[in-house]
């Protein structure tokens, strides 16, 4: 649903297991670009996030006020959803549950932090929710999780509330009005979830929901695209404008459940890629004030999701692809768009076809990207993944050390041209 990916298995979800698999990345020799992609380009004074000494951190999200939302690892393996203020580390704690997350853009400066967390409430389905890949084995299943929104004005997470008869929740973005996105749980035992097999763990349906902050919180649903059953929504903006997903409950974690990429406004719902290649894995992952989308889309040869494509959409000129970087050894045949600001300028990921070789990745005003990599000084780590990018132009992701393998939550600030 959207969520997290992992490649080549059978189940991939939309933000993190594909970190999981960047940061592993053994680097490829970096050849020159062709002379159109080597423009005079800014570059980027990189630094290290603070993390709570495990061996994986993580920046999702990092707004006006140069706020990173994400997520520490501990020493036991257990993850916290965290924020980093000028450089200082927040744990954010979690529901009673060994494990959180801010997994998406949360963008606001209004104070306001969602994302995921785990309570100490058994599963009663075995479900594994949206969540088993943001979290750490052994635990990262067989609790309940809500979506949880934290508030600077409290100081102190609380969970969000499910639709009837559901037990499970998922929160992605918040507003500068309060109005908080996901999606949830309902009650209904669909058939259309995918309840047998290695990685099919779902039983119940679930919506796009949008919860109006109290108290008390007030959960609503979300239109879908005619004879879905499930969906979510991934982010919004001051104009309420919100985009998401829209297909069957299959697993919960994208595929099939991101047949449509839609965005809802005026209390009706649209297909912004209507004539998508294949039938899975569209899903808009980020929207600017302007109600400019971006996303990525799934590729017809690959139902799991192994490959996927970049893309923009504007109200204006559609659809458009995001390529991803040339002149790599080996082939990169995937991107991925996770963040946009006002300027238009993009930020995600590139990746060859077996997601060896990961790249952080700019999409400044064009089609193909530059590597973050080129352009950040003399920062060692390697920059395997790009997810937020504020109005200044400032960067956070996922840096792998390539000689441990630990991956580092980083922030990198724009500081001139070449």
């Amino acid at each position: 649903m959207i969520t997290q990916f992992t490649t080549k298995s059978p189940s991939r979800i939309l933000v993190t297991v594909l970190i999981a698999v960047c940061c592993a990345a053994t680097l490829a020799p970096v050849h020159a670009q062709r002379p159109e992609a080597t423009k005079a380009r800014l570059q980027y004074q990189v630094s290290t996030l603070p993390d709570f000494g495990g061996t994986s951190s993580g920046g999702n999200s990092i707004n006006d006020q140069s706020w990173v939302a994400g997520y520490s690892r501990l020493p036991d393996r257990n993850r916290h959803a965290t924020l980093w203020r000028n450089s200082s580390l927040l744990d954010l704690g979690t529901l009673g549950g060994p494990n959180s997350s801010v997994t998406w853009n949360v963008k606001n400066t209004a104070g306001i932090i969602v994302g995921i967390s785990q309570t100490l409430t058994p599963e009663p389905l075995g479900e594994w929710w949206s969540s088993f890949a943001f979290y750490s084995t052994p635990n990262n299943i067989g609790f309940i999780n809500l979506g949880f929104v934290w508030e600077q004005s409290l100081g102190q997470m609380r969970g969000l509330p499910n639709f009837p008869g559901g037990n499970n929740g998922f929160a992605t973005g918040a507003n500068n009005l309060g109005e908080v996105v996901g999606w949830a749980e309902n009650g209904v035992h669909d058939p259309t979830c995918c309840s047998s097999g290695p990685t099919c763990h779902q039983v119940l349906q679930f919506r796009p929901a949008v919860w109006q902050l109290g108290p008390p919180d007030v959960i609503h649903d979300l239109p879908l695209i005619s004879g879905d059953s499930s969906g979510a929504a991934t982010a919004i903006n001051d104009n309420g404008q919100i985009v998401g997903i829209s297909g069957i409950c299959d697993q919960a974690v994208g595929r099939h459940t991101a047949r449509h990429a839609v965005l809802w406004e005026n209390g009706t719902v649209t297909d912004i890629y209507p004539d998508a290649p294949a039938p899975w894995w569209n899903t808009p992952t980020a929207i600017n004030q302007h109600g400019d989308v971006v996303g990525f889309a799934g590729d017809p040869a690959f139902v799991e999701g192994e490959i996927l494509h970049a893309f923009i959409w504007t109200r204006d000129n559609g659809i458009k692809a995001l390529k991803p970087l040339r002149g790599r050894v080996p082939e990169h045949v995937d991107s991925e768009a996770y963040g946009i600001n006002e300027a238009r300028q993009v930020v995600g990921v590139s990746c060859d076809a077996d997601q060896v070789d990961c790249r952080a990745v700019i999409w400044d005003h064009g089609v193909y990207p530059a590597d973050l990599n080129d352009l950040k000084g003399g920062y060692s780590a390697v920059l395997a993944l790009a997810k937020d990018i504020n109005d200044k132009g400032e960067i956070t992701g996922r840096a792998v050390d390539p000689a441990t393998g630990v991956l580092k939550a980083y922030l990198a600030v724009p500081v001139g041209g070449k």
